[in-house]
């Protein structure tokens, strides 16, 4: 009977094969005719049978062919990765993106670059290796092994956010000894030669054989760890030595192109559609073959549509990423919900009805809100005495400090306002989702008000801030109804929401970096001080809108601070006192979403801001949002402004932005977060 059913598996697993080498093929000859010499179709076809010239066959061996097997070897190494990693987890949202390998592999090859060690191409593979092994190894740990809950794509986004704050930190700090590893950042398979690919290449072989010979241990895993116990698997030693593997694997195509976006997530799930029951031995290496597909897919796709020439300066990591992310949206609607409600945000019960303490704190919060921007005028790169701050203010200081000083008041300013608009945003956002880990920057907005400003920019360089803010509202605007949109199906289901935000995050962010690599392809320290969020170069006139925003926006959430205490409780309880849910949830995350828009016109695209500010809040003076709103707000702006001010002395001259120092600092917040909230 067993044979029987196995029968049409195994006739359906060649045929599927079958048919992926026969379109790898034809890929990978439409692949070899494109290029930016003039060497055409028919001279590739004639080189290929033995009969091209000398210009052609230079062609195909100094960048074609490099370029085609890199393709091949990433393909086999980041699906075979993604299927393993799958398996070990349980988790179809697993990959080498989402459980943060990726990350790891590349900061520990920027970091290589960042201070000058130059190494053999294999020894570089290995830092890649343990940095990736590290990532994987603390994020796995932090959210409990194998499980098929979002908590560990939540765990994975917010590790690979703190690896990529600090890749971006060595980038801006090393901007020589690591030029051009911007694009490369992204997966780009722009190789000169085939060293890399050669001495990669035993490793993936090796690697792969070693999977597909445990793929029946894996079969068993799939069970449940209790189940493969009871069958005599050692479990620990299997998932080890898969894990091991799988990150192998991903550190070695990171060593050949740079991480390469949802590869690793998109050709499993596509392998499983096609295969619904396969087991391990022919769910990898198919996986394998469907990962080839979407590397060189996206690569002839790409330079299909943009032309050669232009084709070479975008990432082909920006395009799988892109697909990767409307795979995972389509797994987080395609799944079931959480099953169990999310308690609403809320404070410490103890504190909620404590007036004198909160009298107390908003002493604590008025005396640091008046300290912390007169330390962010004085501190910097040049230190100045609180007597020349009044000689200033009064208009008695030389021209050098009072030029000094004239900059640096626009920087203070966007950071505090910036800070306060998120948090107040992350207020409304975190209420209405009724989810403690929602906030701007997880749920897309950010991202989306980015694309929308850097896309202005772009279009009209010498725009005015008040239309950079309006570009920055729109694309945050309809990011969060997309996300929104998405999310609900008969109800919104928190962790739907979250994990349909990361991804919408992610295309966001690649969309930003295709905008930038095209356009303005030679300043990467620009690109990445906007991706990373600072007040360089601010102006009175770029704060001027997040002022606006803040005073219109904050009354108005206030005022509504009931609605939202309802909104934060249940779907039900609202409803059953009258209350119009639909109407004040708009009115709420559009004031939200205008908010964070204005903000990140402001300061760029910063996280985490308007998760930690309202956390703090509740512990603070309990879940009452009349309470809360006004002291996460105080708190955004003390945040922001210290990691400003920070950023601009710790290593001055050199300059840290303030959302990587916010993205230091939050990233461990936001694991303790997910730690206090598990079920």
């Amino acid at each position: 009977m067993i044979k029987e059913l196995r029968a049409p598996q195994a006739v359906r697993t060649a045929v599927v094969s079958a048919g992926l080498v026969v379109f790898i093929v034809v890929l990978a000859g439409v692949h070899l005719t494109q290029g930016t010499s003039t060497s055409g179709p028919l001279d590739v076809v004639k080189a290929i049978f033995g009969q091209g010239d000398a210009q052609t066959l230079a062609v195909l061996e100094g960048s074609r062919v490099p370029r085609l097997l890199a393709a091949l070897l990433l393909g086999v190494a980041l699906g075979v990765a993604g299927a393993g990693m799958q398996s070990v987890a349980r988790n179809p949202l697993a990959s080498p993106d989402t459980l943060a390998v990726n990350a790891g592999a590349h900061f520990a090859v920027v970091a290589i670059s960042a201070f000058g060690l130059s190494l053999p191409l294999v020894p570089v593979g290995g830092a890649a290796f343990a940095g990736g092994l590290a990532a994987a190894v603390i994020v796995l740990g932090l959210a409990g092994g194998g499980s098929a809950s979002p908590r560990l794509v939540l765990v994975g986004s917010a590790v690979l956010l703190a690896l990529q704050s600090v890749t971006i930190l060595l980038l801006l700090l090393f901007e020589q000894e690591t030029s051009g590893l911007f694009a490369w950042g992204s997966g780009s398979l722009t190789v000169s030669d085939l060293r890399a690919t050669a001495q990669m290449t035993p490793i993936v072989v090796i690697a792969v054989a070693a999977l597909i010979a445990m793929g029946r241990k894996l079969d068993v895993l799939a069970l449940g760890d209790d189940n493969a116990t009871v069958l005599g698997l050692r479990v620990r030693r299997t998932r080890i030595g898969a894990v091991v593997l799988t990150v192998a694997l991903t550190a070695a195509a990171v060593t050949v192109a740079g991480p390469v976006g949802f590869v690793g997530l998109s050709a499993p799930v596509i392998t499983r559609l096609l295969l619904p029951i396969a087991k391990h031995r022919a769910l990898l290496p198919v996986s394998g073959l469907v990962g080839v597909v979407t590397v060189l897919g996206a690569d002839v796709v790409l330079r299909a549509i943009m032309g050669s020439a232009a084709a070479v300066r975008v990432p082909t990591g920006v395009v799988t990423t892109i697909v990767g992310a409307v795979v995972m949206v389509w797994l987080a609607r395609r799944g079931r919900g959480s099953g169990s409600r999310r308690p609403a945000p809320a404070g410490r019960v103890g504190v909620a009805g404590s007036t004198r303490r909160l009298v107390a704190i908003s002493v604590v919060l008025v005396a640091l809100l008046a300290a912390v921007p007169v330390a962010g005028l004085m501190l910097g790169d040049r230190m100045v005495l609180l007597g020349d701050l009044a000689n200033w203010v009064t208009g008695n200081t030389g021209t050098a400090l009072t030029f000094v000083l004239d900059q640096r008041l626009p920087r203070v300013l966007a950071a505090l306002l910036a800070g306060a608009a998120l948090a107040v945003s992350g207020c409304g956002i975190q209420s209405v989702s009724r989810n403690p880990l929602a906030e701007p920057g997880l749920l897309g907005i950010t991202a989306g008000a980015g694309l929308g400003a850097i896309t202005l920019i772009t279009i009209v360089p010498a725009v005015g801030a008040w239309s950079i803010a309006g570009a920055a509202g729109v694309g945050a605007t309809v990011v969060f109804l997309l996300v929104y949109g998405l999310a609900w199906r008969s109800g919104l289901d928190s962790d739907r929401l979250v994990i349909i935000g990361i991804a919408v995050w992610s295309a966001g962010m690649a969309l930003i970096t295709l905008l930038i690599v095209v356009s303005d392809p030679w300043n990467s320290a620009k690109a990445l001080t906007w991706l990373s969020g600072s007040t360089y170069g601010r102006t009175l006139e770029q704060v001027a809108p997040v002022a606006l925003a803040l005073l219109a926006l904050t009354p108005l959430l206030w005022i509504k601070h009931r609605e939202l205490d309802l909104l934060a409780l249940d779907e039900d309880t609202p409803r059953v006192l009258g209350m119009r849910i639909e109407r004040s949830r708009l009115v709420v995350l559009a004031a939200s979403g205008i908010l964070a828009a204005t903000a990140v016109s402001a300061i760029g695209v910063v996280a985490f801001v308007g998760l930690v500010a309202p956390h703090l809040a509740r512990s603070l003076v309990g879940g009452r949002h009349g309470r809360v709103i006004p002291v996460a707000a105080a708190l955004g702006a003390l945040l922001v402004s210290v990691a400003d001010t920070l950023g601009r002395t710790v290593i001055a001259p050199a300059q840290i932005p303030a959302g990587l120092v916010i993205a230091m600092v939050g990233t461990p917040y936001f694991v303790l977060v997910l730690w206090k909230t598990r079920p």
